[in-house]
């Protein structure tokens, strides 16, 4: 198999960082690699790469610049809407909303809270991992104080009613935070658009660096400091700034803002491809995640009778990269949590594929793919016990 070509199908846990967007970075290592904070021409030259950097994600987002907080990704961002909120806001009430298929960096944070003394509601999705509003809305009570429903769920694709939820919100005065990490990037996202109060985001999920994200906070948001020290960003977030990582996020959005439109048109032709071929090709496969309301790039499905670490090893041997679903519990010997979430039974969840499509996936990609996935299966479905009792 040497001369297999190597096929990335694996956008969604990270995608490659454009040269353009590297290039960017360069001159932040070494020439304008001064502390931003500092006044000296150094340290000024490097905080312009970041006031730049904020300006173009604010245009991107709708936003003002000042509603614009750096951090190190999507998981802080994620925990600091949730714990900085509920600290800040424990007088006004002591309860949170959100739903059952969010990503760890939201669930965790909410658990911790739960420990804390807070009241955490996690609202039920239908089996297309879709929320209905009306659910949000008969969760609420008087002592809600936060709402957080990701913008499109990051193993299944399924793009939320946010900007509905987000009014349900805004009538009742409780605040409203979206985790935005699949979609940036992808689908166009305007925070006014989608009434929300608090919106994640993470680089390298855009065709940035790692170990860079953002937190966007409307302006009049009450929200508690996260990491304590400088004075950074405003007093909300103490730490040195990674310009060289801010500028790249700022390069990466830059790009997306203008390729963004056609990648989804390909992506979609692509999805939609893997999404009609593979149910010809492989018997007794699901389509997980609702069939139109979904990301262009995403497709996923449980396979029965196989174990999904198994057929991402076989596919990896072909020089195939998938996943099982996110990259962040990839060890853990547990189903999806999502898959468990929208009704999948254990043993059909565990035989999960996510294919995640991206900048530089081509029509030939999805071929391969599809011409090595039935030999694979029947190979894994030969050794396996369960399908000879089918």
């Amino acid at each position: 198999m040497e001369d297999t070509k190597k096929i990335y199908l694996d956008y969604a846990a990270t995608t490659p960082t454009d040269p353009e967007v590297i290039a960017a970075m360069q001159p932040y290592f070494f020439d304008s690699f001064g502390n931003p904070s500092s006044i000296h021409s150094f340290g000024q030259d490097a905080k312009k790469g970041i006031e730049d950097a904020r300006q173009k994600l604010a245009s991107f987002l709708g936003a003002k610049p000042a509603e614009i907080v750096f951090t190190s990704g999507g998981t802080e961002s994620d925990n600091m809407s949730l714990i900085a909120v509920a600290h800040e806001n424990a007088q006004k009430g002591n309860h949170i909303i959100t739903t059952r298929i969010e990503h760890h960096a939201v669930l965790e944070p909410a658990r911790l809270l739960q420990k804390q003394g807070m009241k955490v509601t996690y609202v039920k999705t239908s089996k297309e991992g879709l929320v209905d509003p009306s659910d949000i809305k008969k969760a609420i009570t008087a002592k809600t104080i936060l709402i957080s429903v990701m913008h499109a769920n990051n193993e299944i694709g399924t793009i939320q009613p946010i900007a509905e939820i987000g009014r349900i919100a805004r009538e009742k005065g409780i605040y409203f935070h979206s985790d935005a990490v699949q979609t940036i990037g992808h689908i166009p996202v305007k925070t006014d658009e989608l009434n929300v109060d608090l919106l994640s985001l993470s680089a390298h999920k855009f065709y940035g660096p790692k170990g860079v994200g953002a937190l966007y906070i409307r302006k009049g948001t009450r929200i508690g400091n996260y990491l304590y020290g400088g004075d950074q960003e405003n007093g909300r977030r103490a730490s040195t700034h990674n310009t060289a990582g801010i500028v790249g996020l700022g390069k990466a959005i830059e790009l997306c803002e203008k390729q963004m439109d056609a990648e989804a048109k390909l992506q979609i032709q692509l999805r939609d491809t893997l999404i009609r071929e593979i149910p010809e090709r492989v018997q007794e496969v699901v389509l997980n995640g609702h069939p139109t309301q979904r990301l262009p790039n995403n497709v996923n499905f449980s396979i029965r009778y196989i174990e999904g670490e198994s057929l991402l090893l076989n596919l990896d041997m072909l020089g195939i990269a998938a996943s099982t679903g996110s990259a962040c519990t990839s060890t853990s010997l547990e189903p999806s949590h999502v898959l468990l979430a929208i009704g999948l039974p254990h043993e059909i969840a565990h035989g999960s594929l996510r294919l995640t499509l991206g900048r530089w996936s081509k029509k030939s990609d999805v071929e391969q793919f599809l011409h090595y996935l039935p030999e694979v299966v029947e190979k894994l479905r030969a050794m396996s016990p369960l399908y000879h009792k089918k």
